[in-house]
Order: C-alpha cells, then structure tokens, then sequence
C-alpha cells in the first residue's frame, strides 16, 4: 500500500510556516465514561420520576426512612446551593464586604465613606463619601484598598475603586432664585 501524500499539502503547510497542529481526541475510554454518567443521570431521573408516579397513585407523597430529595433542608445549605446554581459567588461575596465594611476598612474611614454599589460586568466597587476630603483621602487610598479587597475576595474581583463625593441637596426652582444661578450646586459641584 503506499501512503497517499500530495505535494500540495505538504508545501502549504510549510508555506504558512506553521507546523500543523493536531487537535487531540477523546479516546474510547473517555468517551465510554462520558456516556456511562449520562446513561446513569437519565436513568436517575426517569426512576424518580416513576417512583413520584407510583406514590401519587398510592395517596400521595410521603417521606420515608431513607433521605431523598424532598426531604427539607438547612436554610444555609439552601441558600448555598441556590448561590452556586445561579452562579451568584462573587456579588453574594462583595456583598458580605459592605456589611463588614467597618472591618475592612477601620473604623475612622468607615464612619465618613460607605459602599453604594458593585459593578460585576466591570469590576467597580462605587464608594460615596460624605466630604469631599474624605474623598480624595480615599482616592489617595485606593490602591491599598482594593489589593485588600482583592486579598479578601479573590484576586480580580474589584479592578477599580470609584469614590464619590457628597451628594448635594436637590436643585429647587421657583420665584426667589437668581436667574442663572445654579444654587447650592456651586458648592457641591
């Protein structure tokens, strides 16, 4: 038998100077393994469904001596099952850091600057500071603040830290303002 090799193909491969790659296949026994778990899970599945047939032609559910699916579970096991299926690990996390907020960050820096919110498509953690120099503390702070969140956290959880100063009070209009003043704004811009 002789191998059937074309120059072409072999002269395109080294024309594009890239060796060619070989894309590695699952063998048997990966295969085999992989459709074993999935013939077990479909099995699993059709059997308690046939067991809930059975015991709704009987009267009705009822729990038995063994522990099966419909048997209650823990509030915290409950919630951490429902975390990890949403996939809600990282805000559920940066939300545990405003509530120890004070912890992470000292008592001092804490009682003049609170975490509003967290951006989990951008990574940015919003800070609102009730001074202006309690911002730009912060700003100088940043750096810091976020390699400690990030250690407390998980690395790359919080990029940015965004710090915001003072809301000033709402703009009213009426017949005692100046035209053309834009108010308090002026202080708090």
């Amino acid at each position: 038998m002789t191998e059937n090799t074309s120059p072409d193909s072999a002269s395109g491969a080294a024309a594009s100077g890239k060796p060619a790659e070989k894309v590695p296949e699952p063998s048997g026994v990966d295969l085999a393994r992989v459709a074993l778990r999935a013939a077990k899970e479909q099995a699993r599945a059709r059997g308690d469904a046939a067991q809930q047939k059975k015991q709704a032609r009987r009267g009705g559910l009822r729990s038995g001596a063994r522990a099966d699916g419909r048997d209650p579970m823990a509030l915290g096991s409950a919630i951490n099952r429902l975390i990890n299926e949403r996939g809600w690990e990282t805000p559920a996390a940066v939300g545990g850091v405003m509530g120890r907020w004070p912890q992470i960050v000292g008592e001092d820096l804490a009682k003049h600057c609170e975490p509003e919110r967290y951006d989990e498509d951008e990574r940015v953690l919003t800070v609102r500071c009730d001074s202006t120099a309690w911002a730009t503390n912060l700003r100088l702070l940043a750096p810091q603040l976020v390699a400690r969140l990030n250690e407390d956290l998980g690395h790359g959880t919080v990029r940015l830290l965004k710090v915001q100063g003072p809301a000033g009070p709402a703009r009213r209009f009426g017949p005692l303002r100046a035209p053309g003043s834009t108010g308090p704004g002026d202080t708090y811009g």
